[in-house]
């Protein structure tokens, strides 16, 4: 079985406003296979969070992966992925939707949250992405 790690994090710059994703893929071992910044437009810090997700996801299905042990300092997404917490908002129900199909892709996806402190990667890259979003 392939199996990948994967962190991420979402970032505005105000909430919402310019935002931006940050996803570190790497394998079992802890080898770097894909680092990701990019600006995503105006959105909301809880919608970034979502679309690292996505990202982060079909990144790790394009590198073939099985098994996917994912990171987040976002208690709302992990909550809502893993159906503790309901999704009340429209357009984050669209994005749970497709969150959950690419999900299934996997043999198995397991989701730990995390402090902010230990993703800070993740968050770097984010915070990157949505500044250049405010150029």
């Amino acid at each position: 079985m392939k199996e990948a790690i994967l962190f991420i994090d979402g970032s505005c710059q105000d909430n919402p406003g310019p935002a931006g994703i940050g996803i570190i893929l790497k394998d079992k071992e802890g080898n770097l296979l894909k680092e990701i910044s990019k600006p995503i437009g105006f959105a909301t810090n809880n919608i970034a969070e979502y679309l690292a997700f996505i990202y982060g996801l079909q990144e790790a299905l394009s590198q073939r992966m099985d098994s996917l042990k994912v990171y987040s300092d976002s208690q709302l997404l992990i909550n809502q992925i893993s159906g503790k917490f309901k999704v009340k908002d429209k357009f984050l129900k669209i994005l749970h939707l497709l969150s959950r199909h690419l999900k299934e892709k996997f043999k198995r996806v397991s989701l730990y949250k995390i402090s902010s402190a230990d993703n800070k990667e993740a968050d770097k890259l984010a915070k990157k992405a949505a500044r250049e979003g405010m150029k």
